[in-house]
């Protein structure tokens, strides 16, 4: 079992002066769901993911050696960078990225040698709803990687991801679901072998033909900022009353979830995943403070889903993330009908009528 100590670097084989990489890396919706951690970005309990393929972020590193001439701005401390979301400076997101920077620089030590340019864009509508801290966060550690797999060309290809996924972690806990595909697991579970908390790994289980290309439709219910960011959300389980019963149902969950995957089983699938969204929320409403992310439409989208899958037996099921938005998942096979239900009876429910298809993907690409 890989240790933190496993990722910090020796001296680097070869210099480079300057160059650019461009990766994108993709979000993830959570079937088993993350919900609390511990210092170090580690989680509470171990959660398995399908990752996206069209909603994701692409990020541009630019790099250049500094020289005793660099001016170094006081916010920036001895990291020089400069960032821009669609081209334009986002100064707004330079506190995160500093963060991020102070927390892996143990584990990429060259990042104050170098001058950066990063240069995001997500290819979903900004404030949207979907979560780009996770794709953001995974395509910013590929490219980290590029530049240290430069330095240092012997590094293997497990190596490299698996590192690019424990950096990810340190940004946002989720976006080290978003290095691999399909199905990814993180977090340490007894009957997933080489699962671990230091990054995500590919679910190595055998997985039935009725979850390739599991489709998601995205319905955008409400696009306002969270009025509780996750951040605050993960830190109220410390003291929850029902913190260590859910840590225990979620390994419990994971376990069905083998099985599942095995068998094709989607009724199965369906309860696990149903009530892991719900499970989420339930954590929320009894957390002190307690607070409801959940919107009146959401609520109204969830009881059409499953009136219309009581009505036809279609396998078709929901899950939410830490806010409104609900995702629709499905098997492939029943697209068409589950798309046609969508426009004719959920659309309505959605802010300004937005919703995004996607589907299983896998993972970060080098562009």
């Amino acid at each position: 079992m890989l240790t933190t100590n496993d990722f910090i670097p020796q001296a680097y084989s070869h210099n480079i002066e300057s160059g650019e990489f461009q990766w994108s890396a993709p979000s993830n919706i959570a079937l088993v769901k993350y919900w609390g951690k511990k210092d170090n970005q580690i989680p509470a309990n171990p959660s398995v993911s399908f990752t996206l393929n069209n909603c994701k972020t692409i990020t541009t590193l630019a790099f250049a050696k500094k020289d005793s001439s660099t001016p170094l701005t006081i916010t920036n401390g001895k990291f020089s960078f400069d960032l821009f979301f669609e081209g334009k400076p986002k100064e707004d997101f330079k506190p995160k990225i500093q963060k991020f920077l102070e927390r892996i620089e143990i584990y990429l030590p060259f990042l104050k040698e170098y001058h950066f340019t990063i240069d995001t864009q997500n290819t979903f509508p900004h404030s949207s709803g979907i979560a780009s801290s996770a794709s953001g966060m995974a395509a910013l550690a590929m490219n980290l990687m590029s530049i240290e797999k430069a330095l240092n060309p012997e590094m293997t290809d497990a190596y490299f991801y698996q590192k690019a996924s424990l950096l990810a972690r340190l940004g946002s806990g989720s976006a080290c679901r978003s290095v691999k595909g399909q199905v990814v697991v993180w977090g340490n579970q007894a009957n997933i072998e080489g699962s671990s908390d230091l990054y995500g790994v590919e679910f190595p289980n055998a997985i039935h033909d009725n979850f390739k290309n599991f489709q998601d439709t995205i319905l955008l219910v409400d696009k306002g900022e969270k009025q509780v960011s996750s951040t605050v959300g993960h830190d109220l389980m410390h003291n929850h009353p029902y913190a260590e019963r859910r840590f225990a149902q979620a390994h419990e969950n994971l376990d069905k979830l083998i099985a599942i995957f095995e068998s094709g089983n989607l009724e199965e699938f369906i309860k696990v995943v149903e009530s892991e969204a719900l499970t989420l929320h339930a954590m929320m409403m009894t957390s002190m403070p307690y607070f409801i992310l959940m919107k009146p439409n959401t609520l109204q989208i969830i009881n059409a889903i499953w009136k219309f899958r009581n009505d036809t037996n279609i396998p078709v099921c929901f899950t939410l993330d830490a806010g409104a938005n609900v995702h629709v998942l499905y098997p492939e096979n029943v697209s068409k009908k589950v798309l046609q239900f969508i426009k004719d009876e959920l659309v309505g429910f959605c802010q300004n009528g937005q919703y995004i298809c996607d589907h299983i993907g896998n993972g970060a690409l080098s562009n």
